[in-house]
């Protein structure tokens, strides 16, 4: 019997707030171009998705989905629906087609102090609305790869406990986010081999994903070894050019990274 194919490459790009309105739009357009010639998407070898700022979700989608590239948000309140102002629970999002919704980054964290109580009942809303959270995890400090393993499962534990269903687990360690480089190969591909042993032994979390940020951009793909999935990108994917070079990275028999 053949081997069975290796599972698709997961590459993720949050805008945050770095672009308005038209300029978001402008972007998802140059993606979508390269989405429908690239082989590693053509062909199924890599999927692409895309979190827009809220305003700009539903004309990006429009713009991006019939290309095959899936999108969500940035956040998801912790309640469905009520008297919430300015919030965007999970019905919402459901209705205008989303699939994702990232929830505990680093700067939710920082800035707005959401913490694990809150960092939890926003994955919970998630899953219950079907959406695949997009879950943020990563050490604060820098740590030797396997404290950094172990303190991150020990997170991933906390925030999904009593919870089943499909996750993408974004290892972000926070001392590299925004940093001139990435964590270093060895330390990312520990870090996530380690996640995704932990995902592979809870059947209720089948089909989940782990994949890396943090300063992630061209020529990182190739370091990483199995267990990591794909990558959670930010600045770096503001160029389209960039987000080519990754994708050709993926078509390269040097691509090591598998889900």
């Amino acid at each position: 019997m053949s081997a069975a194919a290796p599972p698709p490459v997961l590459l993720g790009v949050s805008l945050k707030m770095y672009f308005g309105h038209q300029q978001t739009l402008n972007w998802a357009r140059r993606i979508s171009a390269l989405a429908e010639r690239h082989p590693a998407l053509t062909s199924g070898t890599a999927r692409l998705f895309v979190l827009p700022s809220f305003p700009a979700i539903v004309p990006a989608a429009g713009i991006l989905a019939p290309y095959g590239i899936t999108y969500g948000a940035q956040d998801i309140a912790t309640e469905d629906s009520g008297p919430y102002t300015g919030e965007v629970g999970g019905p919402a999002l459901k209705e205008i087609g989303c699939r994702y919704a990232e929830v505990g980054h680093a700067e939710r964290r920082r800035l707005y102090g959401e913490g694990d109580t809150v960092v939890a009942a926003k994955t919970a809303a998630a899953l219950r609305n079907g959406l695949t959270p997009v879950l943020c995890l990563g050490e604060h400090d820098q740590a030797d790869p396997r404290d950094a393993a172990e303190r991150t499962v020990a997170e991933a534990e906390r925030l999904l406990q009593g919870l089943s269903g499909t996750v993408v687990l974004a290892y972000e360690p926070q001392w590299a986010i925004g940093a001139p480089e990435p964590a270093s190969a060895e330390h990312i591909s520990t870090v996530c081999a380690a996640l995704r042993d932990w995902l592979d032994s809870r059947p209720q979390h089948a089909g989940s994903t782990v994949i890396y940020g943090g300063s992630a951009g061209p020529g990182l793909l190739t370091r990483l070894t199995a267990g990591v999935g794909g990558l959670f990108l930010g600045r770096f994917a503001h160029d389209p050019a960039n987000v080519e070079a990754i994708l050709d990275e993926i078509c390269s028999p040097a691509a090591t990274a598998v889900a």
